[in-house]
């Protein structure tokens, strides 16, 4: 039996990470490996903060204990901050160069924290950040971007590429498979090369 592997995707009502923990657990039914997940929606279709968990292989509940994951993807900076405490110091972290500031942030006249602020803090972690707008637009659609994170945190999961494309083919709107597939090895390659990361 393969051991198992924690993955927590987060990220911002309307961003796709329903759509990605299911391609994942497509992934997982492909390769006839185990697979819980769970998601917690919370006021997503306002814009609010969306988790799922996917726990490939694990014999127990469908929730990942903080401090537990093998693997943390944020489709946005200040997710990655809110969600860090699910990685061990060290974790792996593959985080899209996106900053969506909270409309509560303007009301209160809070400061917003940057890029740099927010991956200075993030700095005791493995952390691939990559600019999924970007190679979205290049894969054929802004909408891509949550493919385009599946395909840069890919090398991180343990499945296998094909299998994980595959996935997408069989999750996502006919009309878009070209352009998902595209996005996620887009996405894939940026990591190998290490273009469009930091």
């Amino acid at each position: 039996m393969k051991p198992p592997f924690d993955i927590l995707i987060v990220g911002i009502g309307g961003q796709g990470t329903v759509l990605a923990s299911n391609v994942l657990g497509e992934a997982c039914i492909i390769e006839n490996r185990t697979v819980r997940s769970a998601e917690t929606h919370g006021m997503a279709q306002r814009g609010g903060s969306v988790e799922s968990h996917i726990r490939i292989d694990g014999r127990f509940g469908s929730l990942i204990a903080p401090g537990t994951a093998d693997l943390l993807v944020a489709f946005d900076l200040l997710e990655a901050l809110r969600y860090r405490h699910y990685l061990p110091a060290g974790g792996r972290l593959v985080v899209n160069r996106h900053l969506v500031v909270p409309t509560s942030v303007y009301q209160q006249a809070l400061d917003v924290p940057d890029e740099e602020s927010i991956l200075a803090a993030l700095a005791d972690l493995d952390v691939t950040c990559i600019d999924a707008a970007a190679l979205a637009e290049e894969a054929g659609s802004i909408l891509s971007q949550n493919i385009v994170m599946l395909g840069a945190a890919s090398g991180a999961i343990p499945l296998r590429p094909e299998t994980l494309e595959e996935a997408v083919r069989r999750c996502v709107p006919p009309k878009t498979v070209e352009v998902n597939a595209r996005a996620f090895r887009l996405g894939r390659d940026a990591v190998k090369r290490g273009s469009g990361t930091s």
